[in-house]
C-alpha cells in the first residue's frame, strides 16, 4: 500500500506483523488464539518441532481442536526425515505472509525460536554463505569420534560468545559456526550482532510473554509428566518404526532423544524424564537469554498482571493501537480467552 508523504512523494507503507515469543511451557499457543480472534489474524508457527507431522505429543503441539478456527501455518508439514533449518523457515513463513495478507488477515508469528523470528523480521539471508565441504566433514568426523563437547570446545576457543549462546548438543549450528569462523576470518557472533541492528521492512510489535521462574519451571515439568501420561514413549516407539533415526535433526528434539535413550536400554525410564525435565529447564532459560538481547521487545510477565490474562491481551491490543498496527477491536475480547490457557 501506498501513501503519500509531503511533495507527492509516493511511500511504501509498512505491512503489519504481531509476533508473540517466550519461553517453552510459558502459554502461546492459546494465548496467540485468543489474540488471532481478537485481531482477524492467522498463526504462523515458529517452533522447530511442531512443523512436522506425527510428532505431537514431544512438541506439545497445537491441536485442530485449540486452535478454534484460527488458520495455522507451518504446523504438520513436513515428513521427520526433512530438515528445517532457519532458511527453509524464512522461505516458507515468506509464503505463509503473503497468503495471510492476501486474505486481509494480520500475521501472529508464534513460537520460541527466537533465531528464526529474527532472521523473519530483519530479513536476514542466510542461504548464500559459503561452504566448505572438506572442513564441514572434518568437523563431523569430530563429532561422531570424540562427541559433541569436543566440537563445542573447539568454538568456545574460536568464539566464546557464541559458544555461550549455542548449546553444545546443537551440532548442526555448532559446525556452522566454526564454519563462518573458518571461512571469513570473522565470528559469527560478531556478525550476528551486525544483523541484528538491521531495520524491520514491517511494522511489528514483538512481545515476550514469561512467568516467575518457579512457576515456569513447575509448568515445565508438569508438562513433561502429561507428556508421559498422553503417550510420549508410544509415539518415539512408532517414529522408529517409520525408519526415524537417532542422527536425523527431528529426532534431536527435546524429548525424543531422551526417550530413544530409553528404549534403546541406555537409562530407564525415570532417569529419561528426570533428563527431559532438565533440559527442558535449560532450554527455556537460553530462550530468555536470547530475547533479552533483541531490540523493541515488549515484555509481558504474567505474574505482573495478576495472571489476569484479559489484563495481559488489555495490554497487547493496546500496544497494537498505538502501533497503528490494529484500528479498534469490535468484539470485547474476554468472550475469547480459552479458560484452560
Amino acid at each position: 500500500m501506498l501513501h503519500n508523504e509531503g511533495k507527492g512523494i509516493l511511500v511504501k507503507e509498512k505491512q503489519p506483523m504481531i509476533i508473540l515469543a517466550g519461553p517453552t511451557a510459558v502459554g502461546k499457543s492459546a494465548l496467540g488464539v485468543a489474540l488471532a480472534k481478537a485481531v482477524n489474524g492467522a498463526v504462523i508457527s515458529a517452533d522447530s518441532m511442531q512443523v512436522y507431522k506425527y510428532m505431537d505429543i514431544g512438541s506439545a503441539k497445537i491441536s485442530r481442536e485449540e486452535m478454534q478456527g484460527v488458520p495455522h501455518y507451518l504446523v504438520d508439514l513436513l515428513e521427520p526425515a526433512e530438515e528445517f533449518h532457519v532458511v527453509r523457515f524464512v522461505s516458507l513463513a515468506k509464503e505463509a505472509l503473503s497468503e495471510i495478507y492476501a486474505n486481509g488477515q494480520i500475521p501472529i508469528v508464534v513460537g520460541g525460536t527466537g533465531f528464526y523470528i529474527q532472521a523473519l523480521l530483519y530479513d536476514i539471508d542466510f542461504s548464500e554463505q559459503e561452504c566448505d565441504a572438506a572442513y564441514r566433514r572434518e568437523l563431523e568426523q569430530i563429532a561422531r569420534d570424540q562427541g559433541a563437547d569436543a566440537l563445542h570446545r573447539m568454538l568456545k576457543e574460536a568464539d566464546p560468545k557464541a559458544a555461550e549462546e549455542i548449546h553444545a548438543n546443537n551440532i548442526k549450528r555448532t559446525i556452522r559456526a566454526l564454519e563462518f569462523y573458518h571461512l571469513s576470518g570473522e565470528r559469527i557472533s560478531a556478525h550476528n550482532e551486525k544483523e541484528r541492528q538491521k531495520k524491520s521492512a514491517y511494522n511489528f510489535a514483538y512481545f515476550v510473554l514469561n512467568d516467575d521462574r518457579g512457576k515456569l519451571y513447575e509448568r515445565i515439568n508438569s508438562r513433561v509428566d502429561r507428556m508421559i501420561e498422553a503417550g510420549l514413549v508410544g509415539e518415539v516407539e512408532r517414529l522408529k518404526e517409520m525408519g526415524c533415526r537417532r542422527d536425523m535433526v527431528a529426532m534431536q528434539g527435546l524429548g525424543y532423544k531422551e526417550i530413544l535413550d530409553y528404549l534403546d536400554g541406555r537409562v530407564t525410564l525415570p532417569e529419561a524424564v528426570d533428563t527431559i525435565k532438565k533440559e527442558t529447564r535449560h532450554f527455556a532459560k537460553r530462550q530468555l537469554t536470547w530475547f533479552r538481547r533483541e531490540r523493541d521487545v515488549i515484555w509481558l510477565g504474567q505474574q505482573e498482571f495478576q495472571y489476569e490474562r484479559e489484563q495481559i491481551m488489555g495490554r497487547m491490543l493496546a500496544v497494537l493501537r498505538e502501533k497503528n498496527i490494529i484500528e479498534s477491536v469490535q468484539e470485547t475480547f474476554s468472550s475469547l480467552i480459552d479458560r484452560r490457557w
